[in-house]
């Protein structure tokens, strides 16, 4: 078995964004928390001033036998609008960008294909980041499963998302070359 990979994906209000990115077949773990800010170990408080640079992100750690980096920056995009600035569904502050943040340099150019094909289904253009991962810190421990904790709870993302997601099955051919989502 190969080792799993990371990748950090921003989505707005991180609860939901997390809540979908575990439903995929072949997602092993997920985290909340705090990307590419310019402080040491922000609290909620603190990243809501918008002040503190950071985007609520969501750790993904997945097997990539079971999932690729396409097929989950394509369903990816299915919970986020690319082309709104610092806002997602209500929320609204620097927090709240999307954002995809790698920590292996070999996917830079997976993440970029995959985004330039997405980006032919916009009119306007996209405000994706794409960058490094320059630090994360864990939230806190409320955040983490949030919607599993509280069924109900606040969510951006329309709740069909969630069953797409435990549906999604990455199709393979030969040596597990992408192609597309099955429905």
């Amino acid at each position: 078995m190969k080792p799993m990979k990371e990748i950090y994906l921003a989505g707005g209000c991180f609860w939901g964004t997390e809540h979908f990115l575990k439903q995929i077949e072949g997602v092993e773990a997920t985290q909340v928390g705090y990307a590419n800010g310019n402080i040491a170990n922000p609290t909620y408080q603190q990243v809501c001033t918008g002040t503190t640079d950071f985007a609520e992100t969501v750790k993904v750690q997945y097997d990539p036998d079971e999932v690729d980096l396409p097929f989950l920056i394509d369903l990816y995009f299915k919970t986020i609008d690319p082309t709104s600035l610092n806002k997602q569904g209500g929320d609204r502050g620097t927090q709240y960008r999307t954002g995809i943040y790698y920590t292996d340099t070999a996917d830079l150019p997976v993440i970029r294909e995959t985004v330039d094909r997405l980006a032919a289904n916009y009119s306007r253009p996209l405000v994706v980041e794409i960058e490094p991962l320059k630090n994360f810190y864990l939230a806190e421990d409320y955040h983490q499963d949030y919607l599993d904790k509280n069924p109900g709870g606040y969510c951006h993302i329309n709740p069909a998302l969630f069953d797409l997601a435990r549906k999604a099955k990455m199709k393979k051919e030969g040596d597990g070359e992408y192609l597309n989502l099955e429905k």
